[in-house]
């Protein structure tokens, strides 16, 4: 869905039907708590002392609370998972489907169980480790012909590195390795990272 600017664009934006019904419903219940809500991102995140604790999205076909530290929730009937296994070692999801059931007094039990975890201190740190940063080949061979590309990208961030070779290595076909390597060139040489447009929503 496309990136909100306020808090009243995402709601107002939300197609009608059962999705928009579902949000409303899990922010009634989030917002019981004693969350407080904000936009980031272009989406709701619910905050306590200005620590991310729960977020909502609207997908295609379903709709999600995330638990920025979902990985340390008991989660004993295990409705949480991984939406980037490998990648995500805190962030958890529960997915809610068309006709799902939506149990008010569990929910609030997890969204109340992140805020104690969070009062406690308990927080799973990402992993600061730097991974060597493996240019796709066809960057590589977009830096030999733009010395100058090739020059501006090394003085990039290791972060924005990071990013722009992810969106390469990404996508499946060639033909879209392609459309994107000629998307961000122009981004690279304006010493800017993939999301920054996005940084300050």
């Amino acid at each position: 869905m496309p990136y909100a600017k306020s808090l009243d664009e995402f709601y107002n934006n939300l197609e009608l039907g059962w999705k928009k019904e579902l949000i409303l419903k899990l922010r009634k219940i989030i917002l019981s708590t004693e969350l407080k809500e904000t936009l980031k991102w272009g989406v709701p995140v619910f905050v306590y002392n200005k620590k991310n604790i729960v977020g909502l999205a609207s997908f295609k076909k379903h709709c999600a609370i995330w638990f920025y530290q979902g990985g340390l929730l008991k989660d004993k009937e295990q409705l949480l998972f991984n939406a980037q296994e490998g990648k995500t070692k805190a962030l958890r999801q529960w997915r809610f489907l068309e006709n799902d059931p939506v149990p008010e007094k569990k929910i609030k039990s997890y969204v109340v169980e992140a805020i104690q975890n969070q009062k406690e201190g308990k927080e799973i740190k990402p992993d600061k480790t730097k991974k060597e940063i493996i240019i796709p080949e066809l960057m590589a061979k977009e830096f030999e012909k733009n010395k100058e590309l090739k020059k501006i990208f090394s003085s990039l961030s290791y972060s924005h590195q990071k990013e722009y070779v992810e969106h390469i290595h990404d996508a499946k076909k060639e033909s879209t390795k392609v459309r994107r390597l000629e998307k961000i060139i122009p981004m690279i040489l304006d010493k800017k990272g993939l999301h920054d447009k996005y940084k300050n929503c």
